[in-house]
């Protein structure tokens, strides 16, 4: 009964101090976090401290729009990940990490946003930064949250503006994210008024032969020998817009049948489609990158096959994508022809980008 009136009092006491007060400090007690079964709320260096060892923490009772976010992250050269999760709506969030292990390396900060439960950082490499963590003591990593945008500092260094946060959520929960073992300190919240009306940033398609449309299907778990033309050319299909630069982020409109294990994933596929009209037999040329793996066909012809996955070309090949990557002349035949692309993934980003000159 003590327990219970006190987790009450807690939680009441939180949401009265942001009702009163801009800015908030959410202490590391069981009372006022959502957490894995096996995360541990422990007294360490003198401090109340959180000790995420895999998974997500959600503070409970609390949705942010605008805003700073800031935590302590205990040094740890092991490899290992830990961050900041925001905007968080079910399985869809924006998250920003430090790779602990990775400290002065050119992707030690890094921003992604979560669809379906996925990570997409090989979609984004644009948003890395190179920084150096301290190797004793406590890391400070803070988000200023304004908008459609965010700023990432560590130990009040900056280091990423992402400039279009890619969920499109104006509000949602708030926490910490670790990858193998992590320790989190003095988290603490200052809510912003919304300046403006939140609204995407994205910008026109400064190339035009870039495909800015895609008809995919949904996802099935893939099997190379159970793969059929003719049964996935006949599947349902639905309509899809890329990103400016012709990015898919596919998870973003699909749910795989496993998701949140990084490569402890099954493998899943869905097929991408586009047609193309020309008033008479010509070659054009193909541009394109993928992840993780890709078939292309053209008019049921196989053209490509490629593994662009994590690690598949070396032990740092990180398997980000661009869009003039891969190219392909293709002899396309009076009327219309048809583009379909078998994209397989596993992990770290699910997306198909092409253009057709």
């Amino acid at each position: 009964m003590t327990k219970i009136l006190s987790a009450a009092i807690a939680i009441c006491s939180l949401q009265l101090a942001l009702g009163q007060n801009p800015s908030v400090k959410v202490d590391m007690l069981d009372s006022n976090w959502i957490v894995p079964k096996d995360a541990l709320f422990e007294n360490f260096d003198n401090r109340k401290t959180l000790l995420l060892k895999g998974g997500r923490a959600t503070v409970k009772n609390l949705q942010l729009t605008n805003g700073t976010i800031e935590v302590d992250i205990y040094a740890n050269s092991v490899r290992s990940f830990a961050g900041i999760t925001f905007r968080k709506q079910h399985d869809t969030m924006e998250e920003v990490y430090l790779r602990m292990h990775k400290s002065s390396q050119v992707d030690a900060v890094q921003y992604t946003p979560i669809f379906n439960n996925e990570s997409n950082w090989q979609l984004f490499r644009e948003y890395q930064a190179q920084l150096t963590f301290k190797n004793e003591g406590w890391n400070t990593l803070r988000i200023e949250v304004k908008n459609n945008s965010a700023e990432v500092f560590v130990n009040n260094q900056k280091a990423i503006t992402v400039d279009n946060l890619r969920t499109g959520h104006d509000i949602g929960e708030i926490g910490l994210f670790a990858l193998f073992s992590n320790r989190f300190s003095n988290f603490r919240v200052t809510p912003k008024d919304v300046v403006d009306k939140i609204e995407s940033n994205s910008k026109s398609v400064a190339d035009p032969s870039t495909i800015t449309k895609w008809e995919i299907t949904k996802s099935a778990l893939y099997d190379a020998e159970e793969l059929d033309f003719e049964k996935f050319s006949n599947e349902e299909y639905m309509t899809v817009e890329t990103e400016a630069s012709g990015l898919l982020p596919i998870s973003k409109y699909v749910k795989k049948s496993s998701s949140g294990n990084f490569e402890q994933n099954a493998e899943d596929y869905i097929v991408a489609s586009t047609s193309i009209h020309i008033a008479k037999d010509e070659t054009r040329l193909f541009s394109f990158d993928y992840s993780d793996k890709i078939i292309v066909y053209l008019n049921g012809k196989i053209y490509f096959e490629g593994n662009n996955s994590f690690r598949a070309k070396g032990v740092q090949y990180m398997g980000h994508v661009g869009i003039n990557t891969n190219k392909l002349h293709l002899p396309l035949k009076k009327g219309i022809n048809k583009i379909h692309c078998v994209v397989i993934d596993k992990a770290n980003g699910w997306g198909l980008m092409a253009k057709l000159e």
